[in-house]
């Protein structure tokens, strides 16, 4: 896993279309350093894979004359890349330098000469001032998900150094030099392979970043670019789209997203910023998809309350109910008649809720009759808070304000009605809504991603988390 946890974050594409974000993102020079130790343990796992071929040749060694030699079982035993820093290209991309690495390894020698006289032994072999360079390019599949590739790999090895134990290795040391160049042209030819290798291994793991998440039955969120990353020289900045569609139904809203930035904060490995466009775009597709409705019966109302959804009830308030229709049950609807609105101000989140209540008696053959039909304005506060990868949500009742829509039971004083439906939106409505809200909704993140040392905060116009990344497995 080679810089997953942030160059995840580079690798989506640049969209031709530019328009502000819902969602930005900063990866801070402590996110990529934490990335910089995934790879080079990545790269280092890697090119334990290197294979030295057994060989054999001859060689005229004077006054001996002709020595047939053969290497076998050659193997590594340490591979040390110590200096691994990571550039980032402003405006470009990411270049990897793997300086003062070594590697070493030990094998198995045999020799002949004289016709007749066979000898074998052990030998190491130390490869040292070991460099690396590797250019990343960024960019996006067809399906605009992430994946990564090599521009350029370059790679050397300064010095190389055989020492052979055993038998005749003194005979071996008299043309170490060639047996040292053969091994260092074989290794070199196959670092670079190898490290591209690595580089490839990141796809599939990149593919796993939901940049279309399901929420619900009813909503998912979009996570794709809407501009190029900004590279500078300590940190990505990125712009996701962070909206919410009806599933199988992109339908833009009806507003678009404000510009905003994130603050110059680098105390944690990631920031992200979601703004109220992402969270009013969810307030859109739930009251376009209907579901921004509730029936309320008497048995959603606590046992202990004395405000029952009967005639009986509503008769001491509105007369004329429980004469027209004695001793029958009640039942309530409350919905939405427009997208609810989301502001953020700092330390604060506030939803403003428009929509209608209507009041039903239940006859005896289960029809319902309309009573009256209320307009309904509330405005509710909301607590933000972190569950593993998902955002979720908790509301609590501010202030409502009842006005009389129509009544089929003759004129009547609506605010003899306030106390009740406020205990029900209360006890009963938003108990139900924050069940719903509890479960959470996803961050943009990919498989095996935790997040660690989190803080949010509210801010104008959008949340900020701060936080560091873990990967497992």
């Amino acid at each position: 896993m080679f810089l997953c946890g942030w160059l995840v974050m580079v690798t989506l594409i640049p969209v031709i279309l530019s328009v502000n974000p819902g969602v930005e993102v900063k990866i801070t020079d402590k996110g990529i350093e934490y990335g910089r130790q995934l790879g080079i343990a990545a790269i280092q796992e890697k090119l334990k894979k290197i294979r030295i071929p057994d060989f054999s040749g001859k060689q005229r060694v004077s006054p001996i004359g002709k020595v047939q030699y053969s290497l076998t079982n050659i193997q590594i035993v340490n591979i040390g890349l110590p200096i691994a820093p990571i550039q980032l290209v402003p405006g470009s991309g990411v270049k990897l330098s793997i300086n003062n690495a070594f590697i070493n390894l030990r094998g198995n020698w045999r020799v002949k000469f004289l016709r007749w006289v066979k000898n074998s032994g052990s030998f190491e072999v130390g490869m040292n001032d070991l460099s690396i360079s590797e250019s990343l390019a960024v960019k996006s599949d067809s399906t605009g998900r992430p994946e990564v590739s090599t521009i350029s790999c370059a790679a050397s090895v300064g010095r190389v150094r055989i020492k052979f134990h055993g038998g005749a290795s003194w005979l071996y040391n008299l043309f170490s030099k060639y047996i040292e160049k053969a091994l260092k042209s074989a290794l070199q030819k196959q670092i670079c392979p190898l490290v591209t290798n690595a580089i490839d291994d990141m796809n599939p793991r990149l593919k796993t970043l939901n940049v279309l998440a399901n929420v619900d039955k009813y909503a998912e969120i979009e996570y794709s670019m809407v501009s190029s990353p900004a590279i500078s020289s300590s940190s990505i900045a990125l712009k996701l789209k962070g909206q919410f569609y009806n599933i199988g139904q992109h339908q833009e809203p009806p507003f678009s997203a404000p510009a905003f930035s994130l603050p110059p904060e680098n105390s944690n490995m990631l920031y992200m910023a979601l703004s109220a466009f992402t969270a009013n775009s969810a307030a859109f597709v739930y009251h376009k998809a209907g579901v921004l409705s509730i029936y309320i019966t008497d048995d959603m109302i606590p046992k202990r309350s004395p405000i029952r959804l009967t005639t009986t009830t509503f008769g001491t308030f509105i007369p004329q109910i429980s004469k027209q229709f004695p001793g029958l049950m009640m039942k309530l609807l409350m919905k939405t008649d427009k997208s609810p609105v989301v502001t953020f101000e700092p330390d604060r989140v506030t939803v403003q809720v428009t929509g209608t209540v209507t009041a039903y008696a239940i006859q005896p053959n289960d029809t319902l009759t309309p009573l009256f039909i209320l307009n309904l304005d509330t405005s509710v506060s909301s607590k933000v808070f972190l569950s593993g990868m998902k955002l979720g949500v908790s509301l609590t009742l501010n202030k409502m304000k009842l006005s009389l829509q129509t009544s089929y039971v003759g004129q009547f004083q609506v605010q003899t009605l306030s106390n009740s439906l406020e205990f029900v939106l209360k006890w009963v409505v938003i108990p139900v809504v924050n069940v719903q809200l509890g479960k959470g909704y996803p961050l943009p993140a990919i498989r095996n991603m935790e997040l660690e040392n989190t803080k949010l905060q509210i801010l104008k116009d959008y949340m900020l988390i701060g936080t560091d990344v873990k990967f497992t497995g």
